[in-house]
């Protein structure tokens, strides 16, 4: 039975949207990392970063306001765990690593999500689940050049494997009920979760403390001065708010596996970007590796059974998912 034309229209909007959601997200942390090094704290840029969204994001909140009676553990998991968490974590690793390198190190989750459904729901993951596996650990190996004795900083790495880490604990979280008959409409979901994770990171940041000088002056892109307030403007409209609606939207017109694939563009942008414009040169090997890490990433998401996470493991919101980055 062939498809429709309107049916192959709506797919080709999808993969449009959805590329443009990956690279939206692929140039976070290349625009965060020059305000990073010109003196501003990772969580000050971060706390930037969500409360700005929220902002933005403020009116779809109030008109999803319902959610905070039916999914309020929902809200503040991923407020807590795929916003504020995953990026503290993340933008903290890119202030001592490559982002390109932080990123792959981060696309560990889909791995660590086997591992949870393997050996601690004690569940039977197949051989496709083992090789996702095998091949994203066989890439970190490269994209981390371990015959060096770990060449970058361990803090670092550490630092990025946290941010893998808060997906995979939000991906727990969301198998405990959050998901059923009545999902939560994803655009709701992330306003709130920018709400939740935006008076966190307030707490936590103190932004009355923040390096607020910084963004009255340029900050180094490579060889080129940028404007702070530029690069803000960049992280909070393109690469947050408009990343993720984007996601919302595109999600809905394709399967989480093909959005997710199309996802996994999102490294190869943000080492890209790293490459021409921050000049973070990766190697031949480390390149191979990340090819590998992404490739693993792919199989470790399609193999791991509905059922067992209520979502994809890039894709954190349950029913219709959304990117974290």
């Amino acid at each position: 039975m062939q498809s429709s034309p309107r049916g192959s229209v709506r797919v080709t909007a999808g993969l449009g949207l959805a590329l443009a959601s990956a690279f939206a997200f692929g140039g976070s942390g290349v625009a965060a990392k020059p305000l990073i090094e010109a003196g501003a704290d990772p969580l000050f840029v971060v706390w930037l970063r969500v409360a700005g969204a929220a902002l933005v994001t403020a009116p779809l909140a109030w008109r999803h306001r319902q959610l905070l009676r039916r999914r309020p553990v929902l809200l503040a998991g991923y407020g807590m765990f795929a916003v504020a968490g995953v990026q503290v974590f993340y933008f903290s690793a890119i202030s001592r690593l490559p982002v390109g390198v932080a990123l792959l190190v981060e696309y560990l989750a889909p791995a660590l999500v086997l591992g949870w459904v393997r050996f601690v729901r004690r569940r039977r993951v197949g051989p496709a689940a083992a090789l996702g596996a095998v091949l994203a650990v066989g890439g970190l190996a490269c994209v981390v050049e371990i015959w060096s004795g770990l060449g970058f900083d361990p803090v670092g790495l550490a630092l990025a494997l946290g941010a893998a880490c808060c997906q995979v604990a939000y991906f727990v979280l969301s198998d405990q009920g959050d998901g059923g008959e009545d999902p939560a409409d994803p655009a709701g979901v992330i306003a709130y979760g920018f709400l939740v994770g935006a008076v966190a990171l307030t707490v936590a940041a103190r932004p009355w403390n923040g390096a607020w000088g910084v963004l009255a002056g340029p900050a180094r892109m490579g060889e080129t001065e940028v404007p702070a307030l530029l690069l803000v403007g960049y992280v909070v409209l393109v690469a947050t708010v408009l990343a993720y609606l984007l996601g919302v939207v595109a999600i809905r017109r394709l399967s989480p596996q093909v959005a997710g694939v199309v996802a996994c563009l999102e490294a190869v942008v943000a080492a890209a970007l790293a490459w021409v414009l921050l000049g973070e040169h990766l190697s031949v090997p480390q390149l191979a590796g990340g090819a590998a890490v992404l490739a693993g990433a792919l199989v470790a998401q399609r193999s791991v059974p509905k059922e067992e996470t209520g979502v994809t493991a890039r894709d954190p919101v349950p029913e219709v998912p959304a990117s974290s980055r």
